[in-house]
């Protein structure tokens, strides 16, 4: 019997989907485990494996449509396996849509039309209209899109797979409020277009101004490492790690909105936090990469794994916000208003068990970054926005469990601001590494440990 592929439940409100690319074509030959096609959600785009190796044969999903969760999209048939043409179209997919006399002109990757069909309903909203064609788009910019009556159908994106940005929305409302001029200009003569050209590698992109700060803290080839600092620290926070990684690739730190050199960049919540590194990554023009990220920046880093700003081969969260009700607030409020060597010093021990693990240059240069007091006044307004009375305002547990990459936890059994205990009843294929005698800050604490299952995900 042929194996069926339908299409999977990738989100817990989901009752139907968009299959935004077939990765293979009708009579080709894939095994299990490749990558079959891509489902993108509000929320989410992510790659479905294929359940069984095999010939490609009858895909009936069109791209770009809305289908019924547990549809059939297409079958795998086995080695030596009849294929049978007459019959192997009973089960296709239930197209989503009330009104079935509207037909999309969607097609299927092997260039063969389906009457796939879809409701084109004058008083739907414009971002519903844009989802069933397909549309690819960040969660920010489809809310703005929302928010200001703009059909995305209508925007060409400007990042990876031509992926609809926040700026891409914000010009076009522009351009929309523009008076047309009542006799246009003459049009410009035909010309061939143009080939885009393809994004260039991290090292040679150093002159690209980017949203948030970036710091290449090793150069090398191959797929980056991109390290997300917590709450209140920096990129250079993460030299004690980066001395234990003395193998791979290039490795960049990011800034986040508020924080370090990217303190001139306003975040009023973690919408705009995700959206700031989202929106560095396409503007470096990385197509794939590994996330890393610590504390806050772990929540964020899982966000941005989730969405489709980059292509995330693996995921490193060590002691990550967002998988609990509760955090000390203590010390985020009283950190983010520490401009002080004394009381930064406090602070930070709190973050470890043994203080011995934390240099006088490490704490020196945290003073020395927030002597100032600029530091603390941008974070004391977004940690209020995003910490408050011991409880946390941002959730991402619901997203990791949805993420195709393999993730790795790393969490400290003594820490004092994330619990452990956060970290428990997730998915078996989450692997969870709790380090005993250890708080906060297991990249310093454990740093050996810590790099080598950072290796381990990006071999």
């Amino acid at each position: 019997m042929p194996t069926e592929v339908i299409l999977p439940k990738v989100d817990m409100d989901m009752a139907t989907g968009q299959i935004s690319r077939w990765f293979y074509r009708e009579g080709d030959a894939i095994k299990k485990g490749e990558p079959l096609f891509e489902i993108e959600t509000d929320k989410a785009a992510m790659e479905v494996d294929a359940p069984a190796s095999g010939t490609l044969r009858n895909v009936t999903g069109a791209e770009g449509v809305d289908i019924a969760v547990g549809a059939p999209v297409a079958w795998i048939y086995a080695e030596g396996e009849a294929f049978d043409a007459a019959t192997a179209g009973a089960g296709a997919p239930v197209v989503v849509g009330p009104d079935p006399d509207v037909e999309t002109d969607s097609k299927l990757p092997s260039g063969d039309s389906v009457p796939a069909r879809a409701s084109v309903d004058a008083a739907d909203s414009a971002e519903t209209g844009s989802e069933r064609r397909g549309v690819r788009a960040t969660p920010l910019a489809r809310r703005i899109a929302r928010e200001r009556g703009i059909d995305l159908a209508t925007i060409a994106g400007s990042g990876p797979l031509g992926r609809i940005g926040r700026d891409d929305v914000e010009k076009a409302a522009t351009a929309r409020a523009t008076p047309v001029p009542l006799t246009p200009p003459p049009l410009p003569a035909a010309r061939e277009p143009e080939a885009r050209p393809a994004p260039r590698a991290p090292a040679e992109r150093a002159d690209v101004a980017t949203p948030l700060a970036v710091v290449r803290l090793r150069e090398g080839e191959g797929v980056p490492v991109v390290l997300i600092h917590g709450f209140g620290s920096e990129s250079a926070s993460w030299r004690p790690l980066l001395a234990e990684m003395v193998e791979g690739g290039p490795v960049l730190g990011l800034d986040l909105a508020g924080h370090g050199a990217s303190l001139d960049r306003v975040a009023d919540g973690f919408d705009a936090l995700v959206s700031g590194v989202e929106e560095t990554l396409i503007a470096l023009g990385l197509a794939t990469c590994h996330l890393v990220g610590h504390s806050l920046g772990g929540a964020v880093a899982t966000a941005v794994a989730s969405g489709t700003a980059s292509d995330v081969r693996s995921l490193l969260l060590i002691s990550p916000a967002g998988f609990g009700p509760d955090i000390d607030t203590g010390f985020t409020e009283g950190f983010a208003r520490a401009t002080e060597e004394a009381p930064i010093r406090t602070w930070l021990c709190h973050l470890v068990v043994d203080p011995a693990v934390l240099t006088d240059s490490f704490v020196r240069a945290a003073a020395r970054a927030r002597a100032d007091g600029r530091h603390s006044q941008a974070q004391t307004r977004l940690g209020a926005a995003l910490f408050s009375n011991g409880t946390q305002h941002v959730s991402v547990r619901d997203l990791v469990s949805g993420l195709s990459m393999p993730v790795k936890i790393v969490a400290g059994a003594d820490d004092r601001v994330v619990p452990a205990r956060h970290f428990t009843g997730l998915p078996g294929r989450i692997a969870l590494h709790v380090f005993p005698r250890t708080g906060h800050m297991p990249q310093i604490e454990q740093k050996g440990d810590v790099a080598r299952l950072l290796r381990e995900l990006t071999r």
